[in-house]
């Protein structure tokens, strides 16, 4: 078993796929989670040490059961990535994007399935950062604030058990997500994410940054 496996959620296709395949090119054990084991997406035909687990974020039984199933695994790094922005209704925007991600994090850390000192990435947005203000944000920006207000809540406990933790701007990035008119490659931005994984120190713990290593304003 690798000694230094990582977990990637929501990996099916854009930055989770492109985490998957940066990490098994290095040798890594990956495990990558897929709404549909059936469809794996831009999954398939990887070559190296993956490991496929059927999980939708939405899914809080199933949440705890991945858990138990990575108990003991040592995850040195942990990428929650699953999210969406349209298309269905806001409540369901909200629980995707700001529940579930704490939710995860909580019960992997209940598990024992992150090693100490491991690395936990949330993926969020520039469009949740308030800044101060009041003014409304839409669904999704409201949906990413939330997350960054609920893990700033909670960082602190997670530093104590264990965890170093950030949430991460991953940038305008050319996915389905992202549109074909984005700034960024994905392949550049998860370049740029993984050097920041791979130099974060105690003192970024709790904070929120951006691809390219760049502190972000709440």
């Amino acid at each position: 078993m690798s000694i230094e496996p990582i977990l990637v959620i929501g990996a099916s296709r854009g930055i989770g796929a492109e985490f998957a395949r940066q990490y098994l090119a290095d040798g890594r054990t990956v495990h990558a989670t897929v709404r549909d084991l059936a469809k794996p997406q831009e999954l398939t035909d990887l070559e190296g040490d993956l490991v496929l687990h059927q999980f939708d974020v939405r899914d809080v039984e199933r949440t705890a059961e991945l858990a138990r199933e990575l108990a003991g695994s040592g995850l040195c790094i942990v990428i929650h990535n699953a999210g969406i922005r349209s298309g269905v209704p806001p409540e369901e925007i909200m629980d995707v994007n700001a529940a579930a991600p704490i939710r995860v994090v909580e019960a992997l850390l209940d598990a024992g399935a992150i090693q100490a000192g491991g690395v936990v990435a949330i993926m969020t947005s520039q469009m949740g950062a308030r800044r101060g203000g009041t003014a409304r944000l839409g669904d999704y920006g409201e949906s990413k604030a939330a997350l960054n207000d609920e893990f700033r809540r909670r960082a602190e406990a997670w530093g104590e058990r264990g965890a170093l933790a950030i949430v991460v701007h991953p940038g305008w990035v050319r996915t389905d997500m992202g549109g074909a008119f984005a700034s960024v490659g994905v392949e550049e931005s998860v370049t740029g994410m993984r050097k920041l994984l791979a130099d974060l120190t105690p003192e970024q713990h709790g904070r929120f940054w951006t691809w390219n290593g760049r502190e972000h304003p709440w």
